[in-house]
């Protein structure tokens, strides 16, 4: 909600979990007299109700404590992400709503033509760097070098790769936040395919110098490389950072630039 708001120029008196977005979210930057009120779990509600809100918004997975947020001041609640819905799609949805909340419609319509026109101008890009033929990727976080979590179906990330015109090169069924967890080996499926992983993960060395690591058939061909640290969990414009740092990434390996290598 944050990351929304900010978007469409708005600047919340106070947010959960303050040092998480600046930590994961990054973009837009966040306003220092942005007060915090503690985890997204168990937010500060006396701090809250100091604060004098107009309004409060909070996604469905506050619905316990709705009826003492309603004691506070008004509450807009949005439904984010789910199994039973498009997580991207549903993001540009809250985002219009938004502006129309805030009167900043032309605001969010601006910047959405304006991610679209990106999205084409960064896919252009990308099939230039691989010769109009681009390779199927696969968007994966590290928990560490044995355990990741692979993004598929109803993924922030996918969907923006599919604006670009890249389909998945390890496809997984939809779910609440469009990934699962498995064990690495699974990633030895995808021969002729991408892996992009995105940062930060700390244990990257030592995932490097793991021989399962070096002998998966994208390794070895230098078809991996790491993601700048991008929101996956985001708003609608999150769809364009996550756009941006995948097409840096995929630019990097691409076969002209390791040759040039």
């Amino acid at each position: 909600m944050t990351e929304q708001l900010l978007e469409l120029g708005v600047t919340p008196i106070a947010m959960s979990d303050k040092t998480g977005y600046t930590d994961w979210v990054g973009q837009p930057a966040l306003p220092d007299s942005v007060e915090d009120l503690g985890t997204r779990a168990e937010p500060n509600l006396e701090k809250m109700a100091n604060l004098k809100p107009d309004l409060l918004l909070v996604s469905n997975v506050d619905e316990p404590i709705i009826q003492r947020l309603e004691a506070i001041a008004p509450v807009v609640t949005f439904k984010t992400f789910s199994k039973s819905h498009n997580n991207a799609e549903r993001s540009i949805e809250i985002f219009r709503r938004l502006s129309v909340l805030f009167q900043q419609q032309s605001v969010a319509e601006v910047k959405l033509a304006s991610m679209q026109q990106n999205f084409h101008h960064l896919k252009e890009q990308l099939l230039v760097a691989y010769q109009d033929e681009l390779p199927q990727v696969t968007t994966v976080r590290f928990a560490n070098p044995s355990s990741v979590y692979i993004y598929g179906d109803n993924s922030m990330s996918q969907y923006a790769l599919e604006q670009l015109g890249i389909t998945n090169a390890l496809p997984q069924p939809t779910s609440k936040w469009g990934l699962v967890q498995k064990r690495t080996l699974l990633l030895s499926k995808i021969h002729d395919g991408a892996v992009l992983y995105f940062e930060p993960f700390p244990q990257s060395s030592r995932l490097n110098q793991s021989r399962l690591w070096q002998a998966m058939p994208f390794v070895r061909k230098g078809n991996t490389n790491a993601i700048a640290s991008t929101w996956t969990y985001g708003g609608a414009m999150s769809l364009n950072y996550l756009a941006e740092a995948m097409t840096a990434s995929l630019l990097a390996i691409a076969p002209e630039n390791r040759r040039a290598d």
